[in-house]
């Protein structure tokens, strides 16, 4: 086994296609059972990196090294890294008008299996409900079409299912708090800390604007991002100090590093 869950080595990327960075040389760590948060402002590239690290296929990595569980995943496809044990709950998760939770689990689950594996009918409703019961959540949500008309809530707590049903080994969780309410919040942050203490192997990445969804999620670690490079790391203690002092402070570091990286 790899010393480190997730390594990120001098991350350079662009748009594919295009000239100008959007991240200028990331390193990261994260380590089995850890909680990292990510904060920054707005255009930091925090979500860039989130998709990166999932293999969203606009972005092109210039330099640098994604590394999990001591195998770069550069060249994976992402339904691929999917299979090695990342998983991505998006900021604006897509609505499947017509396909049920239920169904979309089923058939995300079978992905992961060979063909002639498939999971059993009665196996997987087991499982469903399970999941479902550790998450504190009404049965019946698995019988709704897919975000079709979901609250910003149920969209989050949606993910937070899929990530408790494909037990990922690394869990990047982009903007989970976005467009949540206090009661929204507190339930969707329930759900990450019950997977984070059911599976202690599990490392979780949380990139978010704002201290309070870590009111809720305690981290380990916390780094901030400014003109695509994580500027500073710390404790717990850096959340609270941007939420006194904001990102001002940070400005003149990140300022230090020309265009192109470090």
């Amino acid at each position: 086994m790899a010393d480190h869950l997730l390594e990120i080595r001098d991350l350079h990327v662009s748009l594919d296609g295009e000239d100008t960075e959007i991240l200028r040389g990331v390193d990261l760590t994260v380590d089995r059972g850890e909680i990292h948060a990510l904060m920054g402002p707005n255009g930091s590239g925090k979500s860039t990196l989130a998709k990166v690290i999932a293999g969203h296929p606009a972005y092109e990595v210039t330099k640098g090294e994604i590394i999990l569980d001591g195998q770069s995943v550069l060249e994976l496809e992402a339904d691929e890294r999917s299979r090695a044990g990342i998983f991505m709950a998006f900021q604006y998760p897509a609505e499947i008008p017509g396909v049920t939770i239920a169904n979309f689990l089923r058939a995300a689950l079978n992905a992961r299996r060979a063909d002639d594996d498939e999971i059993d009918v009665f196996a997987f409703h087991q499982l469903l409900q399970d999941k479902m019961a550790l998450l504190k959540m009404n049965p019946d949500f698995a019988s709704r079409y897919v975000n079709d008309g979901f609250s910003g809530g149920e969209k989050k707590r949606n993910e937070i299912l899929q990530m408790a049903m494909l037990e990922p080994r690394l869990g990047v969780l982009d903007e989970t708090d976005s467009g949540l309410d206090i009661d929204a919040l507190k339930v969707v942050s329930n759900g990450v800390n019950t997977l984070s203490e059911q599976d202690e192997e599990l490392g979780v990445l949380l990139i978010t604007h704002y201290k309070r969804i870590l009111q809720y999620i305690h981290p380990q670690h916390v780094h901030v991002m400014l003109r695509g490079r994580i500027v500073e790391s710390g404790g717990p203690e850096l959340a609270d100090h941007l939420e006194k002092h904001g990102y001002d402070w940070l400005h003149e570091e990140a300022e230090a590093v020309p265009a192109g990286g470090a």
